[in-house]
C-alpha cells in the first residue's frame, strides 16, 4: 500500500518496483530501479526517508526515523536484508545490511560495508568505510576488499534483475 500522510506523498518512480503488500508512506522517495518487497514497511510518517538508486528492502524489513530528530538515509546500490531494521540513520553507497540486522539512531555505515546478518549497531556509531560489522554489540571484524565489494554489489545487481521481472509480470 503507497498512501500520503500529512499532505506528503511518496515518489516513486515508473522504473522501481512497490509489491503489494509492502506499506509506503508519507515523505519518502526512491530512486530509479529500486525495490520494496513483500511485507516491507517504509514509514516516512515522522521523519523523511530517502532511498537512492537500484538498493532494495527486501521483505519484512522496516525503515522509520524519530521525529524531528532522524530521518532515514539509504544510498544508491544497497541491500536491505529480509527483516532487518534501519531506525533513522545513514546507509552510504553500496551498503549490505544482512538478514535480521538493526542499524539504530543517528548510526552512519560507511561506503562499501557490509553489517553481518543478525548483528546491532548501536545509536551513534560511524561505521568506516570498506568494512565487516558483526554481533550484539556490533563489532568491526575486518576491513573488505575487491571481491566483497563485488559480492556487495552482486546482491543488488541482483534486485533490480528482480524489479525489471515484476513489473513485465504485474504490467506496471
Amino acid at each position: 500500500m503507497i498512501r500520503s500522510f500529512q499532505g506528503h506523498q511518496p515518489v516513486i518512480p515508473g522504473s522501481s518496483y512497490v509489491d503489494l503488500s509492502a506499506q509506503v508512506i508519507g515523505d519518502v522517495e526512491i530512486g530509479e530501479r529500486s525495490s520494496i518487497w513483500m511485507n516491507a514497511v517504509v514509514r516516512g510518517d515522522v521523519n523523511s526517508i530517502r532511498i537512492g538508486s537500484q538498493s532494495n528492502v527486501q521483505d519484512c524489513a522496516v525503515l522509520h526515523g524519530q521525529r524531528h530528530l532522524y530521518s532515514v538515509t539509504v544510498g544508491d546500490w544497497v541491500t536491505i536484508g529480509h527483516n532487518a531494521t534501519v531506525h533513522g540513520c545513514v546507509l552510504e553507497d553500496a551498503v549490505l545490511i544482512g538478514m535480521n540486522a538493526t542499524v539504530l539512531n543517528n548510526a552512519r555505515v560507511g561506503e562499501g560495508s557490509i553489517i553481518a546478518a543478525g548483528a546491532v549497531v548501536p545509536e551513534g556509531t560511524i561505521i568506516p568505510p570498506r568494512t565487516l560489522w558483526t554481533g550484539i554489540p556490533a563489532k568491526m571484524r575486518r576491513e573488505l576488499g575487491d571481491k566483497d565489494r563485488e559480492l556487495i554489489l552482486t546482491y543488488a545487481r541482483n534486485y533490480v534483475d528482480y524489479t525489471a521481472i515484476y513489473l513485465r509480470e504485474t504490467g506496471r
